[in-house]
């Protein structure tokens, strides 16, 4: 089993930063991929940045330049510095993780989400 569990989420003015992170824990051998997704009030959840293992990053459009992910491996934890924040960023910021078990089976876990909202 395992778990992902979110923080550093709030409420921040526009222009300002968050740095929310995710920690992963359990039967953990090695964790691939991880990422962060948002979802906002009345729309899908939408992919935001990805790292891989060896540290290679991908942002979407819409927060590149501006979200920064970057993770520990030796604390199984991802991060995601978010500037220059804009009220469109407004969501539920999910965490996910690509996990290899101790028992080798390859599983797709999410966290519980952390609310940011960007309002003056």
């Amino acid at each position: 089993q395992v778990q992902l569990v979110e923080s550093g989420g709030g409420l921040v003015q526009p222009g300002g930063s968050l740095r929310l992170s995710c920690a992963a824990s359990g039967s953990i051998f090695s964790i691939n991929a991880m990422g962060w997704y948002r979802q906002a009030p009345g729309k899908q959840r939408e992919w935001v940045a990805a790292i891989t293992s060896g540290g290679s990053t991908k942002y979407a459009d819409s927060v590149k330049g501006r979200f920064t992910i970057s993770r520990d491996n030796a604390k199984n934890t991802v991060y995601l510095q978010m500037n220059s924040l804009k009220p469109e960023d407004t969501a539920v910021y999910y965490c996910n993780a690509e996990v290899v078990t101790v028992a080798r089976a390859t599983v797709s876990s999410w966290g519980q989400g952390t609310q940011v909202t960007v309002s003056s």
